[in-house]
């Protein structure tokens, strides 16, 4: 079976994908925020991405209210908690250390999607490319839990990269929105990828690599 994704679809304004949007604790880009913020039919914060929330809507928070905020709220600060909790978000707090707040955040998100009986096409995440490395690998680790977790695609986007998980098959990426820039990488990680096989690129993998 071939797998068909446009990663950058949901960029589009006249995009027709039903997505979820999820942010990180990490420095927002006002440059498409706005516009996955108004097409979200869910909008979550892992922990301290409340924080960022609440700075890039300053002057307009009650028009940015996400449907829950969940971690173990170690970086979120009290102004902000206080603030989204008076305004009567649901905030979810998970302890749970054996998984990050990345990770737990898509556990309650596809919950909540599977309660509401909501179709859809992709969860969006904003952050998580930027600062600490391990926070980086974090994220990309994410993407593997979350293949266990549900069935939707998670792609996390910050600043000009987008990191998207292959899992083992056939695959074509459309990169027709004008949004995309002139390189990508395939990047195998945890085990060696011995059957790679790719057209469209300027340099192609043949099978075996």
């Amino acid at each position: 079976m071939e797998h068909e994704f446009t990663p950058l679809e949901c960029l589009l304004p006249t995009g027709n994908l039903t997505f979820c949007l999820l942010i990180l604790n990490q420095p927002l880009d006002k440059g498409y925020f706005h516009l996955l913020w108004s097409k979200a039919v869910l909008r979550a914060c892992a922990d301290g991405g409340a924080n960022h929330l609440y700075h890039i809507t300053e002057g307009n928070h009650e028009s940015f209210l996400p449907d829950y905020i969940s971690g173990d709220f170690d970086s979120i600060s009290r102004e902000v908690r206080q603030y989204y909790k008076l305004k009567g978000c649901e905030l979810l707090e998970t302890p749970d250390q054996d998984f990050t707040d990345f990770t737990k955040c898509i556990q309650i998100l596809q919950k909540k999607i599977e309660e509401r009986g909501l179709q859809i096409d992709m969860i969006v995440t904003l952050g998580g490319l930027g600062g600490r490395f391990d926070q980086v690998m974090a994220s990309v680790e994410t993407l593997f839990h979350a293949t266990n977790i549900t069935p939707t695609p998670v792609i996390v986007i910050q600043e000009c990269s987008l990191i998207y998980l292959l899992q083992p098959g056939k695959h074509k990426l459309y990169v027709n929105t004008g949004l995309e820039s002139e390189w990508c990488g395939l990047i195998p990680v945890g085990n060696p990828c011995d059957n790679v096989t790719t057209t469209g690129l300027k340099w192609n993998l043949k099978n075996p690599v």
